[in-house]
């Protein structure tokens, strides 16, 4: 099933992060997503002509990530979004970053 399609299941901490090869997998299917040296954390960045524009999708991702209970790390400046995805409770990935990931993609192609 398409990660955009799937919903965040609440993690708790008990089970293992995704290992480097599980989420070099699942990173085949978002696009212009990173996996950082660790394997702990995805990231990418966006790009807007201006503030307004970087403002109104910081506040898109914030909505769809309410939605799912599952937060990013966002660091905003003008013109440009760069969100950060690890599941803190595992100290690692879980498929809710992927699955959130694929959601914030798609609201920049709506």
């Amino acid at each position: 099933m398409e990660l955009v399609k799937r919903k965040c299941v609440p993690c708790e901490g008990n089970v293992p992060p995704l290992t480097r090869a599980e989420a070099g997998k699942l990173l085949t299917e978002v696009q212009g997503w990173s996996l950082d040296d660790n394997g702990k954390e995805i990231e990418k960045c966006f790009h807007f002509k201006d503030f307004e524009q970087t403002m109104a999708f910081v506040n898109e991702v914030a909505k769809v990530a309410e939605s799912e209970s599952h937060h990013p790390d966002l660091d905003v400046s003008y013109g440009k979004l760069c969100v950060e995805l690890t599941t803190h409770a595992i100290g690692g990935l879980s498929e809710n970053d992927f699955i959130l990931a694929a959601k914030i993609d798609a609201i920049g192609k709506a």
